[in-house]
């Protein structure tokens, strides 16, 4: 048995190690291979049922390979069945590419579904053939024969027991067990810090040395000011990492490429540059992620019970940005049979009887958090050199937030409102019920900026957008906005960004 790829961090190793006679003094590669082969031959594929954590990995046993993704996605798994029936597979698709029987062609019906979502959703890629393996998914291959099996997936049972105050008691005795297991005592991190809830409680429970955060010249985007008070009070060095438009527009094509899909995430490139920054002086992080979905967390989550039903009809997530008349004005080629909605068809069938915003929320946690934060995160990270470990993203945590009835969740006035309450134990008051901004980029502005966007220019108008898009449509929409529609910064954003993952991949290599 050999355990032949794996990525990932298993928090609770010290209680597996004594139920598998592991000895916990082993390094943590030595600790974790044993872990995950000694676990998988005592419970077989419910091995991830014992596990606490971050992981991707395949397992090769007497002519067969499994393969298991952790609950949420946060780590990535790729796997491609060659012509000739032998299976490919990797936790980054270039060890796929790598391979002999890889044959490299674009799926251009993900670009479709891409110009909606902005990234890339379910389990197809931009590379004909590479699927991912979903989150709570294992994969069995044996004797040419393919299948994949769901082993978790969220479940909503809301408990109307106990009070916002007793839910946030929960969550905060839950959190601070976790972050007992983030980290072994050898190990020093740091954590990324925003103006946000989130970030600030991890830091607040955390024992970080460092906070880490991104800031701009333009006051109204920069939230380092308030991550800036948030250290000082919590007794923490602070460490601002300055993006400038040129650095920011200098980086995309690093990032497109090593992200391996495109991703129009304007902050997915202030991120990287936030753990480039880090990874200066550290090699660990703490991050925020998972809250939001679990929680609430999104401002466009009070419109739930407005929408109702109708959700089914078209909530595809909290990225939505063409619509489809849009999308085949500017498209060359057009599917009218492909639609982003059909992605969550089976998320609203799991979620049958379920409140509106929990099954907003659901497709979010199914979709978005997977396609987009996830993804973010675990290929950037990993490029920079910097592993990231989320205390919030964890099933336990989630298995709280699950059982939360929406409207303790959410009130006319708060969002995540017992998540915040479990912080202002630990912070002041007015951190813990900030309001949410989201991770802001002045990106609305540098885009319209001829000092900064001669690369967005070069590619919208190049024979590489020329395969892809009517160059009329993409001239007006770009006119448009260079007019003074700010708001169709994410629609060119989002064009551009594939435009460069595209040429990273296709006409560089």
């Amino acid at each position: 048995m050999e355990l032949t790829t794996y990525r990932g961090h298993i928090r609770n190793f010290a209680p597996l190690c004594d139920e598998l006679g592991i000895d916990s003094s082993l390094s943590r590669e030595e600790r974790e291979r044993e872990i995950l082969l000694r676990g998988f031959e005592k419970w077989g594929n419910a091995l991830p049922d014992h596990l606490y954590g971050m992981f991707a990995f395949a397992i090769e046993h007497e002519g067969k390979v499994t393969a298991f993704r952790d609950h949420f996605g946060t780590k990535s798994f790729y796997y491609y069945v060659t012509a000739d029936g032998k299976l490919l597979y990797g936790t980054m698709i270039r060890d796929i590419m790598d391979k002999d029987g890889f044959v490299k062609e674009l799926d251009q019906s993900q670009l479709q579904i891409y110009l909606s979502l902005t990234y890339p959703a379910g389990k197809n890629t931009f590379f004909k053939g590479v699927k991912k393996l979903m989150p709570g998914h294992y994969l069995e291959f044996e004797d040419g024969r393919l299948t994949v099996t769901r082993y978790w997936h969220p479940t909503y049972a809301p408990d109307r027991s106990k009070t916002a105050e007793e839910w946030a008691d929960l969550i905060h005795s839950t959190l601070l067990d976790i972050m007992k297991e983030v980290k072994t005592p050898d190990e020093t991190a740091e954590s990324f810090l925003s103006g946000g809830v989130d970030s600030s409680y991890v830091l607040a429970v955390s024992d970080a040395v460092c906070a880490n955060s991104c800031g701009y010249d333009e006051e109204r985007f920069d939230e380092s000011r308030v991550a800036a008070k948030t250290a000082e009070l919590l007794g923490v060095r602070h460490s601002i990492a300055k993006i400038t438009p040129e650095i920011f527009f200098e980086c995309v094509p690093y990032v497109m490429y090593n992200m391996e899909l495109p991703l129009g995430d304007a902050s997915a490139i202030v991120f990287t540059l936030g753990c480039l920054s880090a990874a200066e002086h550290t090699k660990l992080c703490y991050s925020g992620e998972g809250s939001d979905e679990f929680f609430g967390g999104y401002n466009m989550y009070r419109n739930a019970e407005r929408y109702g039903e109708d959700l089914k009809n078209f909530y595809v997530g909290n990225t939505n940005i063409m619509k489809e008349d849009e999308k085949q004005r500017l498209l060359r080629h057009y599917d009218p049979d492909l639609l982003p909605i059909s992605l969550a068809r089976d998320i609203y069938k799991d979620d049958e009887g379920l409140d509106p915003l929990t099954m907003m929320m659901d497709v979010d946690v199914n979709l978005y958090l997977e396609g987009d934060i996830y993804l973010n995160v675990d290929k950037m990270s990993a490029a920079s050199g910097l592993e990231v470990r989320m205390p919030l993203t964890d099933r336990r945590i989630f298995d709280i937030a699950s059982r939360i009835p929406s409207e303790i969740k959410i009130t006319p006035e708060q969002n995540k409102v017992p998540l915040r309450m479990a912080a202002a134990k630990v912070l002041p008051d007015e951190i813990a019920y900030r309001k949410k901004l989201g991770f802001i980029v002045p990106i609305r502005l540098w885009l319209a900026d001829e000092r900064y966007n001669s690369d967005v220019r070069r590619l919208f108008f190049s024979p590489v957008a020329a395969k892809f898009f009517n160059q009329y449509e993409l001239d007006k929409i770009y006119n448009e906005y260079k007019g003074g529609n700010s708001d169709l910064w994410r629609k060119i954003w989002t064009v551009y960004t594939f435009l460069v993952w595209y040429e990273e991949y296709f006409i560089k290599r």
